[in-house]
């Protein structure tokens, strides 16, 4: 049995791994034997994903001392055995999960903490895999923004750039006249 210290300890390194994160995977892997856990753990490695079974109580005592962000949707799910998973990219453990389940119907997906959003439930894997991350979004919209000045551009440069060109000077010189 941990003492009250070892379990404060456990408590407060919860909490620094926490906050360094906004992608949280609470997932149930109780029915994999110890070689299957270890190529659970491998996988997660290579994927930059962080696994780390805990205690139920102690992550939830750790999630209610971060006070600047609510997890509390996520307590329901803080049942039977669980092991989080922290990620930078926020569809990195549902695709794993997903490559993973291949041989296997588990780690279940418990819940999901991603930017403050939350997603409760094992059906909510397949909607996390197709999650788009920052940088796939900012390239998103700059593709969008540069598509109208493209436009503009060909239509100036094409065949078409000799009527504007032709529009131009025909209003230049209305409005000298």
């Amino acid at each position: 049995m941990a003492t009250r210290i070892q379990k404060d300890e456990a408590i407060a390194e919860l909490v620094t791994e926490i906050k360094a994160t906004n992608v949280l995977y609470l997932t149930d892997a109780s029915a994999l034997n110890a070689e299957t856990t270890s190529q659970l753990r491998r996988a997660c490695h290579t994927q930059g994903i962080r696994m780390k079974v805990v205690k139920n109580t102690l992550l939830r005592k750790a999630m209610e001392r971060i006070e600047d962000k609510d997890y509390s949707a996520l307590f329901p799910t803080l049942t039977g055995q669980t092991a989080i998973m922290f990620a930078e990219k926020g569809n990195a453990p549902a695709k794993m999960i997903q490559d993973f389940r291949k041989k296997g119907t588990k780690p279940a997906l418990k819940s999901a903490w991603i930017d403050e959003a939350v997603f409760i439930g094992d059906d909510q894997v397949a909607v996390l895999s197709k999650l788009k991350g920052k940088e796939e979004l900012i390239g998103d919209i700059i593709a969008l923004l540069q598509s109208p000045i493209k436009n503009v551009i060909g239509g100036l440069q094409g065949s078409g750039g000799q009527k504007i060109a032709g529009l131009v000077k025909a209003l230049e010189d209305r409005a000298q006249a």
